[in-house]
Parts: C-alpha cells; structure tokens; sequence
C-alpha cells in the first residue's frame, strides 16, 4: 500500500468514577419526637418540599410565650416615655432634681431594650418553630431514611436523617498523570498537534459494560495539585444524566480529545514486525523494485492500526502481505494490497519471489510475523 498522510483525531481514555453533582445531608435544626415522613425513600424531591415533621406543639408554646412578653414590655414603653417627657418639662423651671430626670431617663430606657429583647426571643422562637418541618435544601433522590416515625431527634446531631443527591446533571472524576500533561503540553507547544475550538471540552462516557455513553460530556476544570501518592491530576467532567443511568460511585471511562494530527502516517498492524532486539521495522518497495527495512518509532495504536513517529513518509510503499517471501535487498514485485484478489498471481512466476531462489525463500533474511496470507504477493 502506498502510504499517504490523513487527518487523525487523537483521544485519550481515562478511568474514574460519578460524582453526585449536588450532596445534602439532611439533619434536624432542633430537637423533638418525629411525628410524620412524607417522602419514599429513593423517590426524587424537589428543593422546599417536605420531608419531615417535628412535633412542633412546644415551639408552639414558646411563640405564644414570646408574643405575650413582648406585648408586656410594649405595654410598658409608653408610661416610662410620658415619664421621662414630664421631667423634662419640670426640669426646666428647677422643679425636680437632676436625678429624678436621670431615673426616669434610665427606666425608659431599659423599657426600649426590654421591648428590642422580647422581639427578639419571639423571632427566635418562630425560627425554631418554622424548623419543625424539614424540607429538601436541593432537587434530587432521596436515599434510605436512618429514622422512623416517633424517633427523637436532636439539633444538629452528627447522623443525618437522610442524603440527598442531584444525579442530573452528575460529574465524573478521571485521574491523569502529571507526566502525560507534560507530554501533552509538548506536542502542543511543537505544532505537531492541534486543537479546535472546545475540542479539549468535549468528553465522551465508556461505561462499565464496554457500552458508549449516549450524551457527551464537558471537561469542567483540571485541579491545582498533583497527588503525591499516585503522580496523578483530578480532571472534573460533567454529564447530562436524564435517564438516571449515572449512579454516584460508578466505575467509567472518559474518553477526551487530546488533538488533531492533519499529516498522521498510519499503517496496519500487520506491515509492522519486530526485530530481535524489540524494534518496530517495516518493508517497504522502493523505486527500483528493491526491498528496503525501516526502523520505525510507534506511537498508539488506533484500532488495528499504528500511528507512526518516525522511519515511514508519504509516498512509501509499505509492505503488509508476504512478508515471509521477502529480504532486504531483494528484488520485489508489488501488488497493490486493494487489488490482490482481482488481480491473482501473474501467470508464470510466482508473486514476491526473489530472482535466484525458490519461490517463498528467504535467504539470510529473519522473517517477519506470518499475516496468515496464501497469495505470497508483496503487497
């Protein structure tokens, strides 16, 4: 096959697992018997609705006995004010002394303070009442109560009455390794890879099943800091999750743009041997018919192909079938590997033969892999 370069599309795929998007743990902001629960434990809930309810016939009380404290205080306010104003009056012909007007100015103004305390205590009284029905901080699924109806439950207690989270959207946390990104940020910065407009953004979801995700996905940030247990970085995605099939803890795989090769040369994994040592080397037809080996430098493999660094250029002409039939240095007719049965062996020779020896030797060459052909062409 002749080679010619073609755009390619490089992607990376990257474990990690679902991350709710939005986590409540609800807990009660006072204490009291749990007289109802109106929700069913893995049902999805809206922010405000009501979850639960404390029985509020004591806060009740202390509302009542706040109001009428603070009507007391009020009720005394405008006797200590008339008093007050009247000394101020007789203080100004000499008619009281001076500490009869600081007396009455005192205890209207302790009146005032007393009214300011008792609003106050019934505003923090109506805060505890108003906290009896416990409502949903954030839309989401419910998950399993840890209490039952005629429970006591206390202000803030360290185990919550039950979670809350929002799977729609959901996020997906992938590790990367800090050496990858390097590597990423050098072929970037060397042009030998581009990137469109968002393509880094957009991220595609594996699932645990080998099945693809349908919805795509958006690369949200990548974290600060590497870990130093695992040299790796935290990249954060986000998922629309309509039909619920994201559940927080799943194991997935992100499949994330990296760049755009638009002169890759790729080959088939079948043109590409290795030598003794563990080299990649390939066969290609040169100009003259002759059989040359090239030393490649592999990149990743794309399907069942390689994308090749080094050692092949446009216009070469790769061997990928025969390879056993051919050597270095050898003489060589090519078939074009498209055409190769259409085009059948010519008639009277047999097809990648080496002139001077048996058709199929190969002397003095170490044979590359067997492609599984029986044309014996060189294509």
């Amino acid at each position: 096959m002749t080679l010619a370069p073609e755009r390619v599309v490089l992607t990376t795929e990257l474990p990690g697992r679902t991350v709710p998007y939005l986590v409540a743990d609800v807990r009660p902001q006072v204490s009291g018997l749990l007289q109802q629960r109106r929700f069913e434990e893995g049902a999805d809930v809206r922010a405000g609705e009501l979850l639960y309810e404390i029985d509020p016939a004591p806060y009740r009380a202390a509302v009542d006995a706040a109001e009428a404290a603070l009507a007391m205080a009020e009720a005394n306010l405008p006797a200590a004010r008339s008093r007050a104003e009247r000394l101020r009056g007789l203080a100004a012909i000499h008619a009281v002394g001076e500490q009869d007007i600081d007396d009455a100015e005192a205890a209207f103004h302790r009146a005032e303070a007393s009214v300011a305390a008792s609003r106050a205590a019934l505003e923090s009284a109506r805060i505890n009442l108003a906290w009896t029905p416990i409502k949903a901080p954030i839309s989401g699924r419910t998950g399993r109560s840890t209490v039952t109806v005629g429970a006591l439950v206390t202000a803030y207690q360290p185990a919550s009455l039950v979670t809350i989270q929002q799977l729609d959207p959901i996020y997906v946390d992938v590790q990367q390794s800090s050496a990858d990104l390097l590597r990423l940020r050098r072929v970037l910065s060397s042009g030998a890879l581009t990137r469109e407009d968002n393509s880094a953004s957009h991220v595609q979801l594996v699932l645990e099943d080998d099945t693809p995700y349908p919805y795509a996905g958006a690369l949200k940030f990548q974290d600060v800091t590497v870990a130093p247990t695992t040299g790796s970085v935290t990249l954060r995605m986000v998922f629309p999750n309509p039909e619920g099939v994201l559940l927080p803890g799943m194991f997935v795989r992100a499949v994330v743009e990296e760049g755009v090769d638009e002169n890759a040369i790729v080959v088939p994994q079948q043109g590409v041997s290795r030598d003794p040592r563990g080299n990649a080397v390939a066969f290609v037809l040169g100009p003259d018919g002759t059989v040359q080996d090239r030393t490649l430098e592999l990149g990743r493999a794309l399907g069942n192909r390689w994308l090749v660094i080094r050692g092949l250029a446009a216009g070469d002409q790769l061997i990928v079938d025969g390879l056993q039939r051919v050597r270095p240095g050898a003489k060589a007719r090519g078939v074009p590997a498209a055409s190769t049965a259409a085009a059948g062996p010519a008639p009277g020779s047999a097809p990648g033969s080496v002139p001077g020896s048996a058709p199929g030797s190969v002397p003095g060459n170490t044979p590359g892999p067997a492609t599984g052909s029986t044309s014996g062409s060189a294509k």
